[in-house]
């Protein structure tokens, strides 16, 4: 990107020194050529690659869930209303579906005899409830099955130490519900949807064009800042692209933009955002950062027919090209140093 931005920016400075080698001046030590029809100054600052972004502060990408027990839906959460593990995410029946914590989901009936990182999974959650009295393994044993009749007994279920298909269901932690997606009375069962929900933490969502994708990398740290102007840190937990339909007169078109996710770092962070269920927000995303150097305006650059480049050094009536190493890139300017290289150096412009 920086390097297309040079090109682009030096072109025609580039045809300005063609031919012109460092050190063409005349007789008198002044360049046999017309100044330049603008100049600038090279000055010392701190040079940032970002960009900053509109993003959306919420509770990040929702989840679906769909029930699986055949019957009537008796009880829903409201929304903004959080579950944690063994509470009940709805009933069926007056039945609870009981929340547990994992990464597989629930997908078959778990009974005496049945292997497999699901039935880990289930027995940590037990173990964690406090229900004991066997070994947290792969394995579903006799042991298991006691101690899953003591907790279908605890939340008034028949004590069968079977847990069947849709009981459960696993999430990898505290849920928020974000919309119901049924009501009260409806009927329910395998496949239809009964809410959403997302995670409790807050977290920004912002959309990045993909020629910007460079500056978002997973951990990489942001500025968030909120809607009365705090100013807060992020960290960056996921970079994806996605397909996105165009509105209005771009309708039957698509595009492909860059979906960042972003945690809010540390107390003092999620405790600002607090009071915003739902904000727009600035954040600032940062590539390279470099202190107390030296910078022209990217145009001020002069491509040399040999490679490389120049600046072309203005001093009263007369100019001389001197040559520079370029260093980063950022909001318009560019890092550059050299043996001839000054602060307050005035450089011509195109």
């Amino acid at each position: 990107m920086a390097a297309l931005g040079v090109l682009a920016a030096v072109g025609g400075a580039a045809a300005a020194g063609a031919g012109i080698g460092i050190g063409d001046d005349g007789p008198d030590g002044s360049a046999e050529r017309r100044l330049p029809p603008a100049t600038a100054e090279v000055t010392r600052q701190t040079l940032t690659d970002g960009v900053t972004e509109d993003g959306e502060l919420g509770y990040g990408r929702s989840s679906t869930l769909t029930g699986h027990l055949p019957g009537t839906v008796t009880r829903l959460p409201g929304t903004g209303e959080r579950v944690t593990r063994g509470e009940a995410l709805y009933r069926v029946d007056e039945q609870p579906v009981v929340l547990m914590y994992g990464s597989v989901p629930a997908y078959r009936t778990l009974r005496e005899g049945v292997t497999g990182e699901d039935v880990e999974q289930l027995e940590r959650n037990l173990d964690a409830l406090g229900y004991t009295g066997f070994t947290v393994d792969d394995t579903y044993t006799d042991a298991t099955a006691r101690a899953v009749a003591a907790w279908q007994e605890d939340e008034g279920l028949e004590e069968t130490g079977v847990v069947e298909t849709g009981r459960v269901v696993f999430a990898p932690a505290a849920v928020r519900v974000d919309a119901p997606g049924t009501e009260e009375g409806a009927s329910t069962g395998p496949g239809r949807k009964v809410l959403t929900y997302t995670s409790t933490a807050q977290s920004v969502t912002v959309e990045l064009d993909t020629a910007d994708l460079r500056l978002a990398e997973e951990e990489a740290k942001v500025t968030v800042v909120l809607p009365d102007g705090t100013e807060v840190g992020g960290r960056i937990t996921e970079v994806a692209t996605e397909i996105a339909a165009g509105e209005g007169e771009d309708q039957g078109e698509t595009t492909t933009v860059g979906r960042v996710e972003v945690a809010l770092d540390g107390k003092q962070a999620r405790e600002a955002a607090a009071p915003y269920v739902l904000a727009s927000v600035d954040v600032t995303f940062t590539a390279g950062e470099r202190e107390n150097v030296l910078t022209v305006p990217v145009a001020a650059l002069v491509a040399l027919p040999g490679g490389g480049f120049a600046v072309e050094a203005v001093k009263g009536s007369s100019t001389s090209y001197v040559p520079v190493e370029t260093g980063l890139f950022a909001d318009g300017r560019v890092e550059i140093s050299g043996d001839r290289v000054t602060e307050g150096m005035t450089v011509g412009m195109p």
